[in-house]
């Protein structure tokens, strides 16, 4: 870190709970014989981004993702998420630090943005779902423009998330500090020098909260 931390973003799925069943992310890329990695790219760019899902909507993912209209999913209930036993002190300890903000890629259909405003009080000050936002990482986007609204600069936000593409790359293109939830796994062998020399890792947002507090403490700060 060359800047004090001033924003902490957190992803959701995966960082700081899972979801319980299948949502609709999911229901599509199973039923979508492309590969699994271009079908969530395909859903990325034009589901994650937009705040309701239309007949016509609907009718051109269901061109995109290689399946028949009539198998795209409607009025599907919010895949409930189970948060992980250690989430809520975890986002405890990052908010004695800074605010805390939730930024993640989730249809509107799986968003449950108040429910999980309730559930994250007081730790998480605002929450930015992608389909309200407007951008899904790893459009660089996304992360500028939680950070504008917050009134900080890019370098001074860090972004904690389980993705490497999405969470990493996106928050490095934006020039934010990301923290990548490994879960004990290696950096990609794809992945380019530039995320190898400027990611910081932790197992899980647990360890990414004592991490994130020694970054802010080598900054000659008071967390």
């Amino acid at each position: 870190m060359t800047q004090p931390v001033k924003l902490i973003s957190v992803d959701v799925g995966g960082t700081i709970g899972e979801a319980d069943g299948p949502g609709l992310t999911m229901q599509l890329t199973a039923a979508s014989p492309l590969p699994a990695d271009q079908a969530r790219a395909v859903m990325r760019g034009r589901l994650h981004t937009q705040p309701a899902i239309t007949d016509a909507l609907a009718a051109e993912l269901a061109d995109a993702l290689g399946i028949e209209p009539a198998d795209f999913p409607r009025d599907l209930p919010a895949a409930p998420l189970t948060l992980y036993p250690y989430a809520l002190d975890a986002l405890q300890q990052l908010a004695g630090i800074a605010p805390v903000v939730t930024l993640s890629n989730v249809t509107c259909v799986d968003a449950d943005t108040e429910g999980l405003r309730q559930r994250l009080a007081p730790w998480v000050t605002d929450l930015f779902p992608s389909c309200t936002l407007g951008y899904a990482k790893p459009n660089p986007q996304a992360f500028l423009t939680v950070a504008e609204r917050h009134g900080v600069p890019p370098a001074s936000m860090i972004h904690i998330g389980d993705d490497w593409t999405c969470d990493v790359l996106g928050a490095l293109e934006a020039g934010a500090v990301p923290v990548w939830i490994s879960k004990d796994q290696p950096i990609p062998d794809t992945a380019p020098t530039v995320g190898r020399q400027h990611v910081h890792m932790a197992a899980t947002l647990a360890d990414a909260a004592a991490l994130v507090r020694t970054l802010n403490t080598h900054q000659g700060t008071t967390p």
